[in-house]
């Protein structure tokens, strides 16, 4: 409990020192912003804490989770400024949304699995969105904000909890999509169709592989996040063979690039024999 009541005590300090900087005699920065500018820095902070997460670095994820409470406590005390609500109700409404989508453990509803939890709980989300006059449809509710491969991961996901979905475990269906859709693209692409066709044919293969990701149990993000690091690591390579060589970049054609590229590959390989 003491730990406990000073954690609500340094709580109480953060919001009276963003009260401060808010005040007329405050930080002229901190007074200027409002709901629409503090975006960008809510969007950063969070993927600051997520590669703090990923670096497993957690003296820097005690920061980013930092960073990150500012935001939202910045955006509280905008809010009560504006009379819309305060932080006391922020943390009221979650404490109750919390006990309300988890009536295995403060009800008496019985579950055997994790999956049998995420059911429920999207299904008391319809229901308190049915209750608000909102759109009750499983799709409602994914900010179109996100990342678009998570955006298509979590519309499959939820198409899945009602059994829209391919087999559970028959990646071999799923894979037989991606062909499709490979298919398709290649088509609009040959027959010369227009710039939107053609993007709308690459968007349903982008989906088609993201749904085959989910059907391997990867996360397409952590996937896409993983090749990214591994072009840099390889692409790396190839600008040091070439300041190595003394030459321009233009001076060297693309097999000599793609050559530097399989070494780098190679290298890659046996580091992997190694361990």
């Amino acid at each position: 409990m003491a730990e406990s009541q000073t954690a609500a005590e340094k709580f109480g300090k953060l919001l009276d020192v963003m009260k401060r900087l808010r005040s007329p005699g405050g930080c002229p920065w901190d007074r200027e912003q409002d709901y629409l500018s503090l975006r960008r820095y809510i969007i950063e902070e969070s993927y600051e804490l997520v590669e703090a997460i990923e670096n497993e670095d957690t003296g820097n994820m005690r920061e980013e989770c930092g960073d990150l409470l500012l935001q939202v406590v910045f955006v509280a005390c905008i809010a009560e400024e504006r009379g819309d609500f305060d932080m006391a109700a922020v943390i009221e409404y979650l404490v109750e949304k919390l006990i309300r989508r988890h009536p295995h453990v403060f009800g008496d509803v019985d579950v055997k699995s994790s999956e049998d939890v995420l059911k429920n709980w999207e299904q008391i989300k319809i229901r308190e969105r049915e209750g608000r006059s909102q759109d009750s449809s499983l799709m409602a509710g994914i900010p179109r904000g996100v990342p678009s491969l998570l955006r298509a991961y979590r519309m499959q996901e939820r198409a899945a909890k009602v059994g829209f979905d391919w087999p559970d475990g028959d990646a071999a269906a799923v894979i037989g999509k991606v062909d499709e859709e490979i298919a398709e693209l290649k088509e609009a692409i040959s027959n010369g169709c227009p710039f939107e066709e053609v993007e709308e044919e690459l968007g349903d293969l982008m989906f088609a592989v993201v749904n085959l990701s989910r059907h391997l149990r990867a996360d397409p993000e952590t996937a896409m996040h993983k090749a990214c690091g591994k072009f840099a690591s390889r692409f790396r390579h190839i600008e040091e063979m070439v300041a190595k060589s003394g030459r321009q970049w233009r001076d060297f054609g693309l097999d000599e690039l793609d050559m530097f590229w399989n070494e780098a590959k190679a290298n890659r390989q046996e580091t992997r024999r190694a361990f």
